[in-house]
């Protein structure tokens, strides 16, 4: 009875995929500052300017690139023996910076910054020596950069049998 049957014949496809890639990238420079500007607040009861030449605090408009500076006012209490609140508060503005000046980036990186009151930067990136080969065995090499700098390398096989 199994002289009569022929054998069958097993059939397969399979795929073989091999993939490479590297990326290799530089940080650039960044840097970004928001000028503060004066601010000058008071309030309270029961108080008064000391004269008829006197005043509360004010703010002095500047001349060229400066900030608005302060004023500061003379007070009195109003009515002698009787309760009373004073606050004031002032925050000295930054000087304007005159175009061009304020940043230098030199090979990627933030040289110097402009003298703001909030500022952020993130120094470039010097590529170096950054750089990557794969070869066609999937030997990978990656060599480190600068500051600012990464390398990436991936190699992938995948075998598909169905």
């Amino acid at each position: 009875m199994l002289l009569g049957m022929t054998p069958m014949a097993a059939r397969a496809d399979l795929v073989h995929r091999l993939t490479t890639s590297t990326q290799l990238s530089v940080d650039a420079a960044y840097s970004s500052g928001t000028r503060l500007g004066s601010t000058y607040t008071v309030s309270g009861n029961n108080i008064k300017v000391a004269s008829s030449d006197d005043h509360f605090g004010k703010l002095i408009t500047p001349s060229g690139t400066a900030a608005a500076t302060l004023d500061a006012g003379t007070y009195d209490i109003n009515t002698a023996g009787s309760a009373f609140s004073f606050s004031e508060s002032y925050t000295s503005g930054d000087a304007v910076n005159t175009i061009g000046s304020g940043v230098d980036v030199a090979s990627g990186v933030v040289a110097d910054m402009p003298a703001y009151g909030t500022n952020f930067t993130s120094s470039g990136g010097v590529a170096g020596t950054l750089a990557g080969t794969i070869t066609s065995a999937g030997v990978m090499t990656l060599t480190a950069g600068g500051a600012g700098t990464s390398a990436t390398g991936q190699f992938v096989s995948e075998i598909t049998v169905r």
